[in-house]
């Protein structure tokens, strides 16, 4: 007997809306939230954005945030600016902290 494998199972499922575009969902920690005024945002934008580029992109949005030092996630997982993002992907924005 043969066993049928899904793509699914292999392969991140990317929905792209009519215009070729993913969803991610941006969240906003401390001083970020305060420089965006919200907590959390919802963006488009093309398949496979480097996620460097949507911090970029979020700078220019909200300027008041290059005032700190900041740290990204995407899904998570601390962010070096290579990763590609995908549609329902979740990138946070949040300020480095630092104590004693």
């Amino acid at each position: 007997m043969v066993e049928l494998y899904s793509f699914g199972r292999f392969c991140k499922n990317i929905s792209v809306s009519g215009d070729g575009k993913i969803k991610i969902k941006v969240l906003f920690f401390g001083a970020t939230a305060d420089a965006a005024g919200a907590r959390f945002i919802d963006l488009e934008t093309p398949p496979g954005t480097p996620a460097g580029s949507m911090l970029d992109r979020l700078l220019g949005l909200y300027p008041r945030m290059s005032e700190h030092k900041l740290l990204y996630s995407v899904n998570e997982e601390y962010a070096q600016g290579t990763e590609r993002l995908n549609d329902g992907d979740e990138m946070a924005v949040f300020t480095a902290v630092s104590g004693g």
